[in-house]
């Protein structure tokens, strides 16, 4: 949904019936290329360069931790075309089987295994200047803009995760017994599971809020978003957390639900920008306020 976001709304007309159709349908899949084995939060640093050659971009550098990565069909890829920062980074689209573009070895991840995540290497790719979306650039301020639909991603994964795991711990504890007595007559598991479901609704609410004024193209969307992402990417955690817990021994166990949700969304406190830029971004815009 980020890259084909990205490309109906930078792209040109014919950049859209080019791709768009297929990503909607989801006959074909995206990667969102950004982060670099050395510039993660800092991705204002990245070093894929794009040198320009009459009608065409020679793409050299890597990416990392790209999801998808060697098995999606599109690549959206952020690189240098101009000086240092921001400002010197255009956005380019690339398909699979563009000579030069290679993939790393699928990595081994705690989490997320139901999808691969590769490096993404480019070795002289040459790319026409057709596939660049926007202005040369302009591809800083369309990496972020597309990373606060990222988040509220994110945010909504772990929403179904928590969401989940509770509902396990809720069954849990009326079907386990211990000491003679079902574990849902103990007040602390009831008060526990209270607290669970209360910060499962406030995040779901945040979320929303978030993703309302997202779609309204309100001025403070960006701030909002990156408190849900933080919020909900948190809480929803501990949340899935507190679920193995209740369940004991079992929910260490592979054959019990609960351990994957835990694996899975510890990640969403790094994906799309870490909760730590997400504390900076919310504290930048008191501060400027």
């Amino acid at each position: 949904s980020m890259c084909v976001w990205m490309i109906d709304t930078f792209g040109t007309e014919e950049q859209r019936r080019r791709f768009c159709p297929s990503l909607c349908t989801m006959e074909k899949f995206a990667s969102y290329c950004l982060t670099e084995p050395g510039s993660g939060s800092d991705a204002a640093s990245l070093l894929t360069s794009a040198k320009r050659k009459g009608d065409t971009y020679v793409l050299n550098g890597s990416k990392a931790f790209i999801s998808g990565g060697g098995d999606t069909d599109v690549y959206v890829v952020m690189c240098r075309t101009g000086g240092p920062g921001p400002k010197g980074i255009s956005c380019l689209v690339l398909e699979k089987g563009t000579p030069g573009l290679s993939f790393g070895k699928k990595e081994k991840k705690v989490g997320w295994n139901s999808q691969p995540t590769r490096a993404v290497i480019f070795e002289d790719c040459v790319v026409p200047v057709g596939n660049r979306l926007g202005a040369e650039g302009q591809g800083f301020s369309i990496a972020m803009q597309g990373l606060n639909g990222g988040r509220i991603n994110i945010a909504s994964c772990s929403l179904g995760a928590a969401h989940a795991s509770v509902l396990l711990a809720q069954e849990h504890l009326t079907v386990r017994k211990q000491f003679g007595e079902p574990l849902a007559n103990n007040q602390y598991l009831q008060f526990r599971l209270a607290e669970m479901a209360t910060r499962l609704v406030a995040a779901r609410l945040m979320v929303r809020n978030a993703a309302r004024a997202l779609q309204e193209g309100r001025e403070d969307a960006a701030v909002l978003c990156s408190m849900a992402k933080l919020f909900a990417t948190d809480e929803c955690f501990l949340i899935c957390n507190q679920a193995l817990q209740m369940h004991g021994g079992y929910g260490y166990l592979k054959d019990y639900a609960v351990q994957q949700f835990v694996r899975d969304i510890r990640v969403h406190q790094i994906l799309e920008g870490t909760n730590e830029v997400m504390r900076m971004i919310v504290a930048r815009n008191l501060l400027q306020g």
